[in-house]
């Protein structure tokens, strides 16, 4: 016993040691930090487990000093996250590599410098490694090449120097992290060539940043070989030699960019890399050659940059025509001609920049179009009267003055340094600056993108459970490492101001990674400005009151409250007695028409259940009832007092899915009834609740079975069964129901499946009815799911019933791939356009088909089912059939393959009734909204 205490005391003793070196060496550690125990009185930043210290955190505290190598002594840390206190300075202690428990050591944004000490390598299970954004100088430690357990390697922007550590057999190196995915070096003095053993065919890396160094020589072959890559970056260095052919193996790279350097021979060659969206090959001392014609077969292309690289010619028209083109800048090169942007340049294109070539015309576009068109220096520019033309006038130099805009609100005016959130709350917002480093688009005043930004972070921060009400980004701007920077504000939920706990969590989940933008915004890092205003905790304020005049106060009142409160008390129950009478015949007295959500529902026939019916239809809504979540709130199977199962689902307070609705899912489905439409069986509005009850699918949803969550096997004749009630209940919305209905979120977790696999439309949330005048189209805020959203609709914003034709096609394709629309930058659409060939077998789609169709069986329409599928999703709606087309000839493919369209899908085999039984995630939930991949705007896009 007396050992056992003996043992407790030291490792007490051992843990207040260390901590109390680190408050040695911070002379403003966080004010909490004065009890007797950091576990036991919860030291702010401090988790423990068994009253051991597990992990440090404690980003934009505002220390100061250094961090001492009493560090060292937690050896049961886990986490370590210092990251923006700009005031840490000196070096990082050696006894560092101690923490071999280390997972995460994170220091983004403070004031280190010194040598990354080599003890670092002892952390064999290190995890995260963020030191970006100091000023560590010296050789970048080749002993990091022993944590075989990286996973985010970030030196980026600090005063590193000496060659690229690789392994020589005696020694670690760089090239032995082969399980890391992210190579992050830019900003630094690295120098000396890039060795050829640092990449092979075994790494997983999706990241390789070196942009801004001063690294010599030509770039390895061997980095063709590493085929996940997704960002490539070499740019601002002093490379020389020729780019390896075999760089165009390189087919998920989205951004390539080898600008600034002194590369020489042929004009590189990266036809086949199809998911490129960004390339800049600018500066660089390339052979002369005609304008590369594999260029516009890159139809993902957003920025094409090859300023002074040697190529002549004419351009082509069709380079033009790339849907997601928005950036062409050709300067300083030798092209002629005329240049000829065609009849129909791409919406989204915004800028081409020909500036001091040899063109000699300009054939405008006749479209419209508002591209801005630079040609100053060429000869068509030195015509008699050209010089007022715009195209050869000096733009004006343009900066993006983007800002969050207010959320259907009023600016409040604010004092005292505050500022006015979205949500138009005065406050003192935790402020930064974000660093997208590798951006896929180059369209800074497009509003789109940083819209989508803020509320994939929103949804992150609301995830991850913050106190944060809203977020704001503005001012936009590109830096001299060509990083996409915007101002970032956080603002706060409750008060006007962050505790410390709530600013310590935001920064962690920044620093971490945690928070992850989709691809189309590539890396990131963040900086945080240096927060002043936290909130404390309110004390109860005490006043000296004379106990005699209250005595006497209280007693000569006594009686006439007496008498007030009592006729208080019948007025009151009175009162409560009419409000509860008039509850009880509308069920929407309370609600709200100032809101977003609009006016009371109008109903036709759907049943009020009051709350307390459906919770004892739920057991209260016991987590036993529990049958999904999402970002709308909970799903619960209840059992009325029939006996018929149903499914309730309770909006959480805060949801992402408001009034509107509500009001809309309320509205439409009491009013449509349809065989292949989910049916609203009721829904209650009481107490500041919102619940909708429909039938019970026990089969969930066509996503679950594509995927095989479900354990149903969906074989070619089943899934031409799906196709086929899915196409009718939403022919039904458009041809039949009074006004039509355009659904505007056709998607695989929408199209439930009963117990005969019969499939049923859900979620009417986002559906809009065309009313009288609106016949053909109308305008409306964008509105779907990234991935099934119609292009001509996101640019347009103009919505008719083409654009549910779209998300179907596209839905169509998913039901031949199981794939999700838009996998690590993927678009299926794109994929499926790419490899099709007609006169092979399948149409050459054997490669992308999902297995489980039956592959190898006889699949009697398939051709036909994929011609009907790109139909749809042809760019412009009126190529596209309508719905009631679309039905007839999927009919007509069933015909062909010998089932019978009319007839109904066959009973379940018991494996399928054993598989309904299980625990999977219900239809009416839905989890996968935190999924955000972004790429169209977030007013209610839902990601995948």
């Amino acid at each position: 016993m007396r050992l056992e205490i003996s043992n407790f005391a030291m490792r007490r003793l051992s843990k207040f040691s260390s901590i109390e070196g680190l408050m040695n060496a911070w002379p403003n550690p966080p004010p909490n930090w004065g009890g007797p125990d950091p576990c036991g009185d919860h030291w702010e930043g401090i988790d423990c487990t068994n009253s051991r210290i597990t992990s440090i955190t404690l980003s934009s505290m505002g220390l100061t000093g250094s961090l001492s190598g009493d560090i060292g002594q937690l050896s049961e840390l886990q986490i370590l996250d210092l990251s923006y206190n700009k005031g840490l300075t000196g070096s990082l202690p050696a006894q560092i590599g101690n923490l071999v428990k280390l997972t995460r050591l994170i220091l983004v944004g403070c004031g280190f410098s010194g040598q990354i000490p080599n003890s670092i390598g002892s952390l064999h299970n290190l995890v995260y490694l963020s030191l970006n954004s100091n000023r560590f100088n010296g050789r970048i430690p080749a002993t990091i090449g022993n944590l075989s357990r990286l996973y985010w390697l970030d030196l980026t922007d600090n005063q590193l120097t000496g060659p690229i550590p690789v392994s020589d057999g005696s020694n670690y190196g760089l090239d032995m992290l082969l399980h890391t995915k992210h190579f992050h070096f830019g900003q630094n003095h690295l120098n000396g060539t890039i060795p050829s053993q640092l990449f092979s065919s075994e790494m997983n890396l999706i990241h390789v940043l070196f942009e801004h160094n001063q690294l010599t020589g030509s770039i390895p072959s061997t980095l063709g070989l590493v085929q996940s890559l997704e960002v490539v970056r070499f740019d601002r260095n002093i490379l020389t030699g020729a780019v390896p052919g075999n760089l165009n193996n390189l087919t998920s790279v989205q951004v390539f960019l080898l600008s600034n350097n002194g590369l020489n021979g042929p004009f590189p060659n990266l036809a086949g890399m199809n998911a490129l969206n960004y390339l800049d090959l600018s500066n660089n001392s390339f052979d002369v050659t005609v304008f590369p014609s594999w260029i516009p077969t890159l139809q993902s292309l957003t920025t094409l940059i090859l300023e002074h690289t040697g190529v002549q010619g004419g351009l082509p028209v069709s380079l033009f025509s790339i849907f997601s083109l928005q950036s062409v800048v050709l300067k300083n090169n030798q092209l002629n001609g005329t240049l000829d942007i065609g009849t129909s340049p791409s919406n989204q294109l915004q800028l081409i920049d020909l500036q001091i070539n040899f063109i000699d015309n300009f054939k405008q576009s006749t479209g419209g179009s508002s591209v801005e068109v630079i040609l100053i220096g060429n000869p068509v520019c030195q015509e008699t009267g050209a010089a007022g033309l715009s195209y050869c006038t000096i733009p004006q130099s343009k900066t993006s003055s983007y800002s969050t805009p207010p959320n259907n609100c009023v600016p409040a005016v604010c004092s005292l340094n505050q500022t006015s959130s979205p949500n138009c709350k005065c406050s003192y917002p935790y402020t930064g600056t974000l660093g997208l480093r590798a951006p896929s688009f180059s369209g800074l005043g497009n509003s789109t993108y940083f819209e989508i930004l803020a509320s994939s972070m929103m949804i992150s921060f609301q995830s991850n459970q913050l106190p944060v009400d809203s977020v704001s980004l503005s001012d936009p701007r590109k830096d001299s490492a060509d990083y996409l920077e915007l101002n970032l504000a956080v603002f706060p939920s409750e008060g006007v101001s962050f505790n410390r706990t709530g600013i310590n969590s935001i920064g962690f989940v920044l620093s971490n990674q945690t928070y992850q933008p989709s691809q189309l915004f590539g890396p990131f890092q963040f900086i945080a400005d240096n927060y002043t205003h936290f909130a404390e905790v309110p004390t109860t304020s005490k006043k000296s009151l004379n106990i005699g005049v209250i005595i006497g106060a209280a007693a000569g009142g006594f009686v006439l409250l007496s008498l007030l409160a009592l006729v208080g008390a019948y007025a009151f129950r009175q009162k409560k007695r009419a409000e509860k009478a008039t509850e009880q015949s509308n069920p929407f007295v309370n609600w709200d028409p100032n809101k977003s959500s609009g006016s009371i529902p109008q109903l036709k026939g759907a049943r009020w259940f009051p709350l307390e019916e459906l919770k004892k239809y739920t057991n209260n809504f016991s987590e036993a009832n529990g049958i999904g979540s999402g970002g709308y709130g909970k799903v619960y199977r209840g059992t009325l007092p029939t006996g018929t199962l149903v499914a309730i689902k309770r909006a959480q307070q805060g949801s992402m899915q408001g009034g509107t609705e509500f009001k809309n899912e309320i509205e439409l489905l009491s009013r449509v009834h349809h065989k292949n439409l989910v049916s609203l069986v009721g829904f209650c509005f009481e107490q500041g609740e919102q619940l909708l009850v429909y039938e019970f699918l026990p089969n969930g949803t066509l996503k679950e079975s594509l995927s095989g969550k479900s354990g149903i096997r969906l074989d070619w004749a089943r899934r031409l069964k799906v196709a086929v009630g899915a196409a009718r209940g939403l022919a039904y919305l458009h041809e039949l129901a009074n006004p039509p209905i355009i659904h505007r979120d056709i998607k695989s977790t929408n199209i439930l499946l009963d117990d005969h696999l019969n499939a049923k439309v859900a979620d009417f949330g986002l559906s809009k009815p065309m009313r009288d005048g609106e016949r053909g189209h109308v305008t409306t805020q964008v509105k779907g799911t990234m991935g099934y959203l119609d292009p001509e609709y996101y640019m347009t914003q103009q919505l008719t019933e083409k654009s549910d034709v779209y998300s179907f096609g596209v839905l169509m394709l998913e039901l031949l791939t199981a794939r999700r629309p838009i996998e690590r930058g993927r678009y299926i659409v794109r994929e499926v356009r790419v490899v099709m060939d007609k006169d092979k077998d399948f149409y050459n789609l054997q490669g992308i088909l999902d297995p489980a169709i039956g592959l190898g069986t006889s699949l009697k329409g398939l051709e036909r089912f994929v011609e009907l599928a790109m139909r749809c999703v042809e760019d412009s709606g009126p190529d596209r059939p309508s719905m009631g087309d679309v039905l007839k000839e999927i009919e007509n493919i069933m015909v062909f393959a010998g089932l019978n369209p009319k007839a109904e899908s066959a009973t379940t085999s018991a494996s399928y009734e054993e598989a309904s039984k299980g625990n999977f995630r219900h239809p009416y939930s839905n989890e996968d909204f935190l999924e955000y991949s972004g790429g169209f705007p977030p007013s209610r896009i839902e990601p995948l």
